[in-house]
C-alpha cells in the first residue's frame, strides 16, 4: 500500500497535468507560448504520463475545438446530453478521435491549425508495441509490488484506471462538468463548474467558467474558485518557460 498508492497519485496527477497544461491550455488554445525544446519536452512528458493511453496533441486540439464550437448540441463530439450513459459517450468520442487521428473524416479548416505535432511521438504513442508496453510495464509495478511488499489484492482494481488514465480524465470532465454543479455564466449551452475547489481535476471541472473565458489561463472566476494549474503556470512564466499569447480572453483558439 505504501508503495502503490503513492505512485498511483503520481501517475494521475502527472497524465492529468499534461493533458490540462499541454494538450488542452497549450495544444488545443495556445493560452501561451514556449519555444520549440521545451515544446518538445511536454510533448514527451505527456507521452510519457499517459503511457498506454497516449493522446496525440493534434487529435486532442481539433476535438476539442469542435467541442467549443458544438457545445452541447448534436454535432458535439462529447456532449453527455446525447449519449445515454458515460461509456457510450467515451465510445462515441473514441470513434471520432480515431477518424479525426487517422484523416478518416473532413476536418474544417478553423480547427486544423497551431497545435503541436512529432511525427516519431505520433507513431511511437499510438502503436500497440508502445501501449502494450505500458500496460505490461503497469501490471508487473504491481506484481511486484504484491508479492514482495504485501500489497493487498484489491489494488489491482487501480491497473484498468491505469491502462486507460486520459480518457477517464476526459469522460469524467465532459460527463461531470456538463451535467452536475452550479452556472456563472450564460453561455447558452449545459456547461457546469463542479466543483468549488477543483483539485481533483486541477481546475478541469471549472466548465462553464472556460466555456465563458476559453482563453483564460485561470479556469477560476470567482475568488474562491481555486485552480490548481494556474499557479504552476504562473511559476512557468516567471521561469521564462512559457509566455503569454496575448490575445482575447473570450478568444476561442
Amino acid at each position: 500500500m505504501q508503495l502503490v498508492l503513492p505512485a498511483f497519485i503520481i501517475h494521475w496527477y502527472l497524465s492529468l497535468f499534461s493533458q490540462t497544461f499541454f494538450l488542452h491550455r497549450y495544444s488545443a488554445h495556445k493560452m501561451f507560448l514556449m519555444n520549440k525544446f521545451w515544446e518538445r519536452f511536454f510533448y514527451f512528458l505527456t507521452y510519457v504520463s499517459q503511457g498506454s493511453s497516449y493522446l496525440s496533441p493534434r487529435a486532442y486540439a481539433i476535438l476539442h475545438r469542435m467541442h467549443h464550437a458544438f457545445s452541447d448540441t448534436e454535432k458535439d463530439p462529447h456532449s453527455p446530453h446525447f449519449s445515454s450513459n458515460v461509456f457510450t459517450m467515451m465510445w462515441k468520442t473514441k470513434d471520432i478521435y480515431n477518424a479525426l487521428l487517422n484523416s478518416k473524416t473532413k476536418i474544417e479548416e478553423r480547427f486544423d491549425h497551431n497545435y503541436p505535432y512529432s511525427n516519431f511521438i505520433e507513431k511511437l504513442g499510438d502503436s500497440w508495441m508502445s501501449r502494450v508496453g505500458w500496460g505490461v510495464a503497469y501490471s508487473v509495478f504491481y506484481i511486484v509490488a504484491f508479492v514482495y511488499f504485501d500489497m493487498h489484492w484489491a489494488f489491482f482494481f487501480l491497473l484498468p484506471i491505469h491502462f486507460l488514465m486520459g480518457p477517464i480524465h476526459g469522460a469524467i470532465v465532459n460527463w461531470s462538468g456538463h451535467k452536475y454543479g452550479y452556472q456563472n455564466f450564460d453561455n447558452h449551452d449545459k456547461s457546469r463548474n463542479s466543483l468549488i475547489f477543483d483539485f481533483l481535476m486541477l481546475g478541469e471541472l471549472f466548465q462553464n467558467n472556460h466555456h465563458k473565458l476559453p482563453n483564460s489561463m485561470n479556469f477560476g472566476a470567482k475568488w474562491y474558485e481555486i485552480d490548481p494549474t494556474y499557479p504552476v503556470i504562473k511559476v512557468l512564466t516567471w521561469l521564462r518557460i512559457i509566455r503569454p499569447n496575448v490575445k482575447p480572453a473570450d478568444a476561442q483558439f
